[in-house]
């Protein structure tokens, strides 16, 4: 999980979100809005909607790989997903910097739980029943949001032995609260993540040996970055991060990025 690059949408793109979102909020009270902006979301949010095409296109973007999901970088993201759920503040819903691309595992774990800090508290603010007619308190989300946020200055991939996440311990309580927080709601330890992520280091390791040993052989730079551009197109692109950032304290490591020191600024 990696801060997003955000690579903005033209104005009349933003200007077709705005007249939806205003559809949302001519639907009246709190409630007809969370109605509202269910049924507008999906009414909208289609292949043939050209407002849409464009949001998904740039959502695209800031995928890793092959359209991997913003979460786990694991699944195809193929799941237009709410950062501040819909189901909570309908003034959200046609916002183009609540959106990012997940997978439907990720978007089910996470589903309408979220969490506010108010006055350095977590408040879990998950409508209940009887209080879906009350407006969601506001707040900072408790959740990381890798569209404004570095998830990577909250929590660190291990990637000797487990390739679980922890929090880091050099950061804040509250910093380290939400870094759990995070993993829990969103399940990024799930089994099938840690043997795809240690798949991937595996994958990473040898195609930056293979490129040391190309190199060294005088290769052409064609074929340098052929090889580069495979490795930037690797799924689990947080593991490289942690390779990168990790590669001193590890002793393979330490050697390949020895040897190709440029290789830590990819």
């Amino acid at each position: 999980m990696l801060h997003l690059n955000d690579p903005g949408i033209d104005s009349a793109t933003a200007q077709g979100l705005d007249g939806y979102q205003a559809e949302v909020f001519a639907a009246g009270a709190y409630s007809d809005q969370l109605w509202a902006g269910k049924v507008l979301f999906k009414k909208y949010n289609t292949q043939s909607n050209p407002v849409f095409s464009v949001v998904r296109g740039k959502l695209k973007e800031m995928c890793s790989g092959a359209q991997r999901c913003n979460y786990c970088e694991d699944s195809a993201g193929n799941e237009v997903e709410h950062i501040e759920p819909k189901s909570l503040y309908p003034e959200r819903v046609f916002v183009w910097d609540n959106y990012l691309l997940s997978c439907g595992q990720c978007n089910r774990n996470k589903g309408s739980r979220f969490s506010v800090i108010r006055q350095g508290l977590f408040v879990d603010v998950t409508h209940k029943r009887e209080s879906a007619r009350r407006k969601s308190p506001t707040g900072p989300p408790v959740i990381i949001n890798p569209r404004t946020e570095d998830p990577l200055a909250f929590f660190q991939l291990e990637i000797e032995d487990t390739f679980v996440f922890l929090p880091r311990n050099d950061v804040s309580e509250i910093a380290r609260n939400r870094a759990c927080y995070t993993i829990e709601v969103l399940k990024l330890n799930r089994d099938v993540l840690l043997e795809a992520r240690r798949e991937a280091y595996s994958a990473y390791r040898a195609r930056l040996s293979e490129y040391r040993t190309i190199q060294s052989h005088d290769a052409t730079q064609g074929r340098l970055d052929i090889l580069k551009d495979a490795i930037r197109a690797t799924a689990h692109p947080t593991v490289w991060h942690e390779m990168q950032r990790q590669q001193s304290s590890i002793a393979e490591l330490q050697e390949l990025f020895s040897d190709v020191p440029e290789a830590l600024f990819w």
